[in-house]
């Protein structure tokens, strides 16, 4: 049964929610005119790596408790979790276009990340069932002309005008502008994990949640030995032909982590193949997954973040114009060797 009412879809990892999730919900919520968002937290974003955290049930948990005092304006949908697997937003749409025509349908996406859009399953079948609401984010700029908007959209564009798009889909795109809000699920990761107060970031029954369940704890428990740690990850680094890994000791630096290794690939494929395949191992023998990782996609300079070690991998000509390890010429060399075979 169609309802009739304008229905926005905003999906993430929620890991975990945050004040930033609220402010858009709300900002959205009323600039667009909608009579319910769904909040739809992902099983596992198929652009992202594993990453070590809650599970996806705690992770639905503590954005139900995120929503639960701003009334009926969101509802938290658990459909993407409940069939499980890699998450696919045309799958999302589909399913909510059983009760919900198109025209009323609205996908909320942040600025950072429209580019992406490109990448996701079956683009255009998203901008057919749904329309499209883009916000603003820090250090992003809204499209000038139709030649700024990705590959698979600029194709479906029908009349571009300001701040707003009509698609040869029947569909539409509209930019909203918010209020800038500078924090990340990431941010407050790290946060937790070295301790500090994030109060002001998280609403209280999700800060409460996560302290009792122990969660974003650092990674000492399963690693132990971070300096062995660190050699494992340098000694497997050496044996996928990874060019000149060392690894430094920065405990008597300040710095944002207690170890470090570098290294590089012959190309931004192969640095990426070099961390992947680096999660892998960690993976295996140790059964944990990093806290954050950047620059997969691209290739050029992927951080690896496991807490209190930092693998960096560079396309080697990157790593040539940053010179990384000469911040740390007071550090230990852990004087990494590739391991006999």
């Amino acid at each position: 049964m169609k309802t009739g009412k304008r229905i926005g879809i905003f999906g993430g990892t929620f890991n975990p929610p945050h004040m930033g999730h609220i402010g858009l919900l709300q900002e959205v919520f009323k600039k667009a005119g909608l009579s319910k968002i769904h909040v739809v937290p992902a099983a596992q974003n198929p652009l992202k790596a594993q990453l070590e955290g809650p599970t996806a049930e705690q992770r639905l948990e503590m954005t139900r408790l995120a929503v639960a005092s701003w009334g009926d304006e969101f509802l938290v949908d658990d459909q993407e979790i409940r069939r499980g697997g890699k998450s696919y937003t045309i799958n999302t749409i589909k399913e909510l276009r059983k009760k919900v025509d198109a025209d009323d349908l609205y996908l909320i996406v942040g600025m950072d990340k429209l580019d992406e859009l490109q990448q996701w399953k079956d683009i255009t079948g998203i901008l057919t069932e749904a329309n499209l609401i883009v916000t603003s984010r820090p250090g992003f700029s809204f499209p000038e002309s139709v030649e700024e908007l990705p590959a698979p959209i600029r194709d479906l564009v029908e009349e571009f005008d300001f701040n707003f798009i009509e698609l040869k889909t029947g569909r539409n795109i509209q930019f909203i502008r918010m209020k800038d809000i500078e924090v990340s699920a990431s941010e407050i990761r790290k946060w937790i994990r070295t301790g500090k107060s994030v109060e002001k970031y998280v609403p209280l029954s999700v800060e409460g949640y996560i302290k009792k369940q122990g969660l974003y704890s650092p990674s000492k428990e399963k690693v132990g030995d971070f300096e062995s740690f660190t050699k494992f990850c340098g000694e497997f680094l050496l044996t996928k032909k990874s060019i000149a890994v060392r690894g430094f000791d920065l405990r008597n630096l300040s710095a944002p982590a207690e170890f470090a290794v570098v290294t590089s690939g012959t190309s931004t494929r192969h640095a990426s193949s070099l961390a992947e395949n680096l999660m892998q191992a960690v993976k295996e023998e140790y059964n944990l997954y990093p806290q954050g990782v950047e620059g997969l996609d691209e290739g050029r300079w992927v951080v690896v973040d496991y807490g209190s070690l930092i693998v960096h991998i560079f396309y080697d000509f990157v790593r040539q114009e940053y010179s990384i390890e000469k911040l740390w010429t007071e550090a230990k060399d852990l004087g990494l060797k590739e391991p006999a075979r």
